[in-house]
């Protein structure tokens, strides 16, 4: 790897995660067309790219997500503490392996590679945490050669850090209060490939909302910075060419703004209320809004604060478009024209063989349903 200038992380990750995201296909959805988003003063939020910026907004620095690309499975290093790992292999979808040379992610272990949610043709995928790591190695699955797997360093806390205009006051949307990209450090760069924007919005009406969970690191330290690296792992490893979700959730409840969808200032949907396709169910993501939840939900419960927003998220969409949170659909892709049946409300399992959003966000999604369609504001 080509070396980037050193830092050390103020507060380094001590605990491990890998994440899963959903694969990329088609399109999705529509809300009424209004304003939908403004700051709590009404203020403009736009990201302009002077120092100075635009009246609303304010420059803020966050930390630079950098990668180095590398090809196969010997020892790679990075001159940086790294964040995460983005990795991705061809061949069998189980099998592969990381190590770490040093940090705090138990270095001198193998750990299984898993894509939790991940769901990519051909192989596998994986993002896992580094615990501030400058070495690791990788291990391909038997039958894979080591030529068939790429992988990329990813630094989300440290650096010099680039700048962007940020709202002066927090951004509602309906009432829900949420992080613009800009606010919480989205490079739009990465969005773009060859010069061009890799992934083209596309825009169809809202049929359902698909919850997820990321599987990655729980008592997160600085989820900011962790929805910068999936940003870096999606738009740049998988190749997205953008954050797969529509929204994200913390442990804290802070909402953040995922696929970009526009300048239009509102989140997820165009100015007609139509819903950028993003990509968090492979095959089914034209007008499928997915949220996900930060952290690993398989046995360890959403704390209260994130699944309080995930019911305020999901009430005033569903709300704006009419879509009754405890329906049961027919899901009509609106590109191949493929349906399946399924909750109005449901979980990346209800789609496709995967153990996401995890077992113990599931086993609640009934409760989501019955509060979101409540009157309680």
């Amino acid at each position: 790897m080509t070396p980037t200038p050193s830092h050390r992380r103020k507060q380094p990750l001590s605990r491990r995660g890998v994440i899963g995201a959903a694969g990329a296909v088609a399109v999705g959805g529509a809300l009424t067309p209004m304003v939908f988003a403004a700051t709590d003063s009404d203020s403009g939020s736009g990201t302009s790219d002077n120092a100075s910026g635009t009246p609303g907004t304010e420059p803020q620095k966050f930390p630079a997500t950098r990668t180095e690309a590398a090809t196969g499975t010997a020892e790679a290093s990075a001159a940086f503490a790294i964040s995460y790992v983005g990795v991705r292999w061809t061949g069998a979808a189980d099998g592969a392996g990381i190590k770490f040379a040093d940090g705090a992610a138990s270095p001198g272990t193998w750990r299984d590679l898993t894509g939790g949610c991940a769901t990519v043709e051909g192989g596998g995928t994986a993002l896992v945490a580094a615990g501030d790591a400058t070495t690791y190695e990788l291990k391909a699955p038997d039958g894979t050669s080591a030529g068939d797997v790429r992988s990329l360093a990813i630094d989300t806390s440290g650096g010099a850090g680039k700048t962007f205009q940020v709202p002066t006051e927090p951004t509602r949307m309906r009432g829900v209060r949420y992080l613009s990209r800009p606010a919480w450090g989205a490079d739009e760069s990465k969005r773009y490939k060859d010069g061009k924007v890799n992934s083209p919005e596309k825009y169809y009406a809202l049929q359902t909302i698909t919850v997820h969970h990321t599987v990655t690191l729980n008592d997160d330290p600085d989820p900011a910075s962790t929805v910068r690296g999936i940003y870096e792992y999606h738009a740049v490893t998988l190749d997205w060419g953008d954050i797969g979700y529509h929204f994200l959730i913390d442990e804290a409840g802070t909402i953040y703004e995922g696929r970009y969808s526009g300048d239009d200032g509102i989140p997820a949907f165009d100015k007609d209320g139509n819903l950028v396709t993003a990509f968090h169910t492979a095959g089914f993501n034209s007008g499928n809004l997915g949220i996900a939840l930060l952290g690993d939900l398989t046995s360890q419960p959403p704390t209260d604060a994130a699944k309080d927003s995930l019911i305020r998220l999901v009430k005033m969409i569903a709300r704006y478009k009419g879509l009754d949170p405890q329906a049961q659909v027919t899901f009509v892709n609106p590109v191949n024209g493929v349906t399946k049946d399924v909750n109005a409300i449901s979980g990346h399992r209800d789609w496709l063989q995967t153990e996401c959003p995890g077992q113990t966000m599931y086993d609640l999604l009934g409760e989501v349903r019955t509060a979101a369609a409540g009157t309680s504001s």
